[in-house]
């Protein structure tokens, strides 16, 4: 045989070889992946760690959420953040909320800046079908948007809080669509049908739930096991409790709790229980003054009640039943946990501030160094440690023998105030939080990855007599448009160009018909009349147990303006009123921007 073709057929079999070991490699890689365990990841929104009957609440019932803890392991000390958003991202990141861009609940200082790696984007880099179903409250606009965040399928609202709990308007990976029945039932409902279609392999599903945040409203199936009852505890503080709004907290908890046990029950439908980790927690503190284990503090303070946390979780066969965990943990350590639970390359952009839970969950008499844990919202910082927590006001606590925080011992214990005091002045100065001074984050349209932008009122400035329908922005719309002379202006940065087709969800009294609309972008213009008068009435009230703060709602409808051509970059886009047949103009919730 001529050496020639010698050495060919020798390379042709090293190649065949080689070919088959990689196959070989990338079908054990696929095993693995398939093996991992499923993760659902339920946060309550404003619920207290005292709305639960396993942590002492005689006035509720929530079994299956006290289940998780029988079935699994349950945290004593674990601390999220004073309000909503800031949580969000860290249990996401694993990252202190102040380095993630995160510094308000509203006005785009909910937003996560685009460079955080989240724990979707490493689930699904991993193989994991990944969703999210509920209240966002990390941005709205791409790259904030939660499919650009490592979600394939998001349905739910981005926005911090929401004007109707029943069939309201929603969106669906963007597009506007309509909710059906209770809020908290249909995401639900959509997480159950996610873990149905995706059981034969690993998933992410989040469940960011919206209540018992207000509005109070919950189903009457619920609410009428309350509306009636004497409660029997209330807040330990000066402050009075408020009844009618516990109640309705009480029962909306109570709504959760049957919405967990579906969860669980579909778990054990799909033959999913064993290979499937649940945890619970909520995002802060409980929006009232009521019984919470006579903790000092609510939602938006850093005292131990307006942080601490239930942690529950389940991971039947491998998380062993009934344990209780003593050593303190933070939002900041869900990722590292679940991520190290689930054997996925934590790789990330940035350095996680977070630790693995892990040992603590799977090992007994773990050997684990004391840590500072930082509660921080509203300029105020207070630090907590195992056994001591000092307040923002400097004053220390034994948490162990005073959780209720009656007692300074600050004067007993100089050393230990003065190393936190340091720990603390240190911290602020490392995070360097953002604030609305600093922030020059421009609202984002028009990414080239996803068809639809919406543009809402939220984050817009009203000019002349337009006023804003509630001083709490989240689910507001723009009303009182009285003159040619009024606007509305949105700071907008276009990530790339593009022809956009453009739609304005509004109200039209019918004296106003024949209104033009015109909106400007640089030296792009659209102009376009509305013609059909809209004017349904105020909505909300109907379903609220007890008064609410936030604006009430509208039936909004949408109108097509027509199609404009966007350049990239940032400039004012402005939206006026340059004709009007009548004595005002439209009523504004938002502007949906579908690129073409």
């Amino acid at each position: 045989m001529p050496k020639r073709l010698s050495f060919l057929i020798v390379c042709l079999l090293l190649l065949l070889c080689s070919c088959k070991q990689e196959s070989k490699n990338e079908s054990s890689e696929n095993d693995e992946a398939l093996k991992r365990p499923n993760i659902v990841l339920i946060l309550a929104d404003d619920q207290g760690w005292g709305d639960l009957s396993m942590n002492g609440n005689v006035d509720i019932n929530t079994p299956n959420i006290d289940a998780l803890a029988k079935n699994g392991a349950s945290f004593e000390n674990f601390y999220v953040q004073p309000v909503c958003s800031p949580t969000r991202a860290e249990l996401l990141t694993g990252r202190h909320f102040t380095r993630t861009g995160v510094y308000k609940t509203s006005a785009g200082g909910e937003r996560m800046n685009p460079g955080e790696t989240t724990l979707a984007d490493l689930l699904k880099k991993s193989g994991y079908a990944t969703a999210a179903y509920g209240k966002w409250h990390n941005g709205m606009q791409p790259p904030y948007h939660p499919n650009a965040r490592g979600f394939d399928d998001y349905y739910g609202f981005a926005s911090g809080h929401w004007g109707n709990y029943f069939s309201p308007m929603l969106e669906h990976n963007g597009r506007i669509v309509k909710g059906d029945g209770f809020l908290v039932d249909d995401l639900i409902d959509h997480g159950m049908e996610f873990m149905t279609k995706h059981k034969d392999k690993p998933f992410f599903l989040y469940l960011p739930l919206n209540t018992p945040h207000s509005p109070m409203q919950v189903p009457d199936e619920f609410w009428n096991r309350f509306k009636d009852k004497a409660l029997s505890l209330n807040y330990v503080g000066k402050e009075a409790t408020a009844i009618e709004h516990t109640k309705a907290a009480l029962a909306m908890v109570e709504n959760i709790d049957y919405n967990v046990g579906r969860v669980l029950h579909k778990l054990k439908e799909l033959e999913l229980e064993e290979n499937t980790i649940v945890v619970y927690l909520s995002d802060n503190g409980p929006n009232g003054w009521r019984w919470n284990g006579n903790m000092r503090g609510r939602k938006g303070s850093t005292d131990e009640g307006g942080v601490r946390s239930p942690l529950l979780l389940q991971w039947k066969g491998t998380i062993a039943a009934h344990k209780t965990i003593s050593q303190i943990g933070s939002a900041i350590d869900i990722s590292p946990t679940l991520l190290d639970l689930a054997a996925v390359n934590q790789k990330t952009q940035k350095p996680i501030d977070g630790k693995s839970l892990a040992p603590l969950l799977l090992e007994s008499n773990v050997a684990w160094e004391d840590r500072l844990l930082f509660n921080h919202w509203n300029g105020k910082t207070s630090v907590r440690t195992q056994n001591y927590r000092l307040d923002s006001e400097d004053r220390l606590y034994d948490m162990v023998a005073d959780r209720a925080q009656k007692t300074d011992i600050s004067k007993q214990f100089p050393k230990i105030v003065d190393s936190l005091k340091k720990s603390k002045i240190d911290w602020l100065t490392k995070i360097e939080p953002m604030t609305s001074v600093t922030d020059d984050r421009p609202i984002t349209l028009g990414h080239p990855d996803f068809e639809y932008t919406q543009i809402p009122a939220r984050d817009g400035i009203a000019h002349g007599n337009i006023k804003r329908s509630n001083r709490h922005p989240n689910d507001t719309f723009f009303t009182n448009w009285k003159s040619v002379k009024d606007s509305i202006t949105w700071d907008i940065e276009v990530l790339e160009d593009g022809k956009f087709e453009v739609e304005l969800y509004y109200t039209l009294a019918h004296d106003n018909a024949g209104v033009a609309v015109q909106l400007t972008y640089g030296k792009s213009m659209l102009v376009s009349r509305i013609n059909d008068a809209h004017d349904p009435p105020l909505s909300g009230m109907e379903n609220d147990r007890d008064p609410r703060i936030e604006s009430y709602v509208k039936d909004f409808r949408p109108k097509r303006l027509g199609e404009i051509n966007l350049r990239k970059g940032r400039r004012t886009m402005s939206l006026k009123a340059p004709y009007m047949d009548g004595k005002g103009a439209m009523d504004v919730r938002l502007l949906m921007f579908r690129r073409l």
